[in-house]
């Protein structure tokens, strides 16, 4: 189906058996597929947001108000990571088992708890403890790309999970341009620095509230209704297109555990009746063989340890966890230290002038991400649907992003327009790269997304801790140049090194 201007709003062609869309409705909130694609992109912008509010103000205000050292700014930076990939690794097998929206909005509401606890920080172990806990709204990124994978189709997936991710990760940059500009408006009314920067907590806190009571309120599990009946939809919809629902992959409950429905309790149910084909609006078609993989290979089941233990160790999921460890990691570890280091090369920068510049990097996720996997899903169209080409995209991404790395470290630009440039075209294929690498995962193990993603996640998060670690130990956390460097050289080695490895397991049912 080719890219018209009115998917942008109509009711999108759906799959006949998982009810995906085929479509994004991304300006159509009312409809069910814009509604959840707006929740996922919106509800994990403001989790990023809040997880990141400390940064913009740890510059100078936090700094100079808790009598900070630079190394302790670090350490906060990697305490902050640490706790998101514990989440990340954990939400995912979650995920599978009660639904990504509960799992995305109960990460929420438990975030908000240790951020609205934030302004009563006073010494450097207060910090450590509020930006350890409040990393839990950093594991959002898995129930919202699990839940845009189960409502976006095949051939738009890519596009779906790199427009919610890189929305998403936006937020990135809305904290280095709200937080100082909240900080600065409370400065101007009287207050102190210190009372300032805690007041400035409160505009995050209510708007990730309202983002989680939102979603739970406004939005379903999956396309068909409830997570514990998405089997059952599934066996219904091949039985209304007359295939055999036996070949479905065996998950636990079968479709005469549901309760008998009102129609079936009036006409009853026999066997000797003719079964009449539902036919639905907006459906897009299927051969029967599409029908049967998509039954078989893609519901995602109830997580067993033995499958859990399998996905996990296979090569596909070691290449997704290495390389989103480089480019997410790579983003989330520039992203604490951003505006320090402009401040460092640029004296006359003040902390709002730095964060602000710092803001662009967040803010390029807008376009880059998306651009990341809107590219791989159209070679995915134009190349006979071969998942390597999406897979070598996600490779030079990588290195193309650590030979730029490397220039920068290299050169450490004193110059504004060179700095400023160079960071921007480093933004584009890293962020680029963060796209790439979700518009392939709905397309490995299908049947376990949440696990994989859950761990490619928590990968990205090892890497953030990796190279927050970098930053903090090259000449106690003031040469952010060296560190530019060697973190470029570990993008260039870990995306060579796994380019070897095939896009899916040999013999995968679903997923092509």
């Amino acid at each position: 189906m080719g890219l018209k201007f009115v998917h942008l709003w109509a009711a999108p062609d759906v799959n006949p058996v998982n009810r995906k869309a085929r479509a994004i409705p991304f300006l159509n909130p009312v409809n069910v597929y814009g509604r959840v694609f707006f929740f996922s992109w919106f509800g994990f912008m403001i989790a990023f947001w809040a997880w990141y509010a400390f940064p913009p103000l740890l510059t100078h205000s936090i700094k100079y108000d808790l009598n900070l050292t630079p190394a302790q700014v670090a350490n906060s930076n990697i305490v902050s990571l640490c706790s998101t990939l514990l989440v990340r690794v954990v939400s995912g097998p979650l995920c599978d088992q009660f639904g990504p929206r509960k799992v995305f909005g109960y990460l929420l509401l438990l975030g908000s708890i240790p951020l609205g606890l934030a302004p009563l920080v006073n010494n450097a172990t207060g910090l450590y403890i509020s930006r350890f806990f409040i990393g839990i709204l950093g594991g959002t990124f898995v129930p919202c790309q699990v839940w845009s994978t189960g409502f976006f189709d095949k051939n738009v997936v890519g596009t779906a999970n790199a427009l919610t991710g890189g929305f998403g990760n936006a937020g990135g940059g809305l904290t280095y341009f709200i937080m100082p500009a909240v900080y600065d408006s409370f400065v101007s009314r009287g207050h102190s620095s210190g009372q300032a920067w805690r007041l400035t907590f409160l505009v995050p806190l209510v708007m990730v509230i309202l983002s989680g009571v939102s979603l739970l309120a406004l939005c379903p599990d999956t396309p068909t209704g409830k997570w514990s009946e998405r089997h059952l939809h599934a066996k219904e919809n091949l039985q209304a297109h007359g295939v055999d629902a036996g070949v479905v992959v065996d998950i636990p409950g079968a479709i005469t555990d549901r309760a008998p429905s009102e129609k079936n309790l009036e006409d009853g149910s026999s066997d000797d009746k003719k079964e009449i084909p539902v036919i639905f609006d907006h459906e897009a078609q299927l051969t029967k063989e599409e029908m049967i993989q998509t039954a078989q290979g893609e519901i995602i089941q109830k997580p067993s340890l033995g499958e859990a233990l399998r996905v996990t160790i296979s090569p596909q999921t070691i290449f997704h966890v290495l390389t989103y460890m480089c480019s997410f990691g790579g983003e989330l570890a520039i992203n604490s230290i951003l505006a320090s280091y402009y401040v460092k090369n640029f004296k006359r920068l003040g902390q709002t002038d730095a964060a602000n510049w710092a803001a662009m990097f967040g803010f390029l996720n807008f376009i880059t991400r998306p651009l990341g996997g809107i590219v791989s899903d159209l070679l995915y169209k134009y190349v006979s649907k071969n998942l390597w080409v999406k897979k070598a995209w996600i490779n030079a991404c990588g290195i193309i992003t650590g030979i730029l790395l490397i220039i920068i470290g290299r050169l450490d630009p004193h110059n504004e327009s060179t700095m400023f440039g160079l960071i921007a075209l480093m933004a584009i294929f890293l962020e680029a790269g963060n796209g790439a690498n979700f518009s392939l995962v709905p397309h490995v193990h299908p049947f376990a997304n949440g696990i994989l993603s859950g761990l490619t996640g928590a990968g990205g998060n090892l890497g953030g801790v990796v190279f927050a670690v970098i930053f903090r130990f090259m000449d106690a956390g003031t040469n952010y140049a060296k560190a530019f460097w060697v973190i470029g050289c570990i993008h260039v080695g870990v995306n060579v090194a796994v380019a070897w490895i095939k896009p899916i397991p040999t013999g995968q049912i679903g997923g092509h």
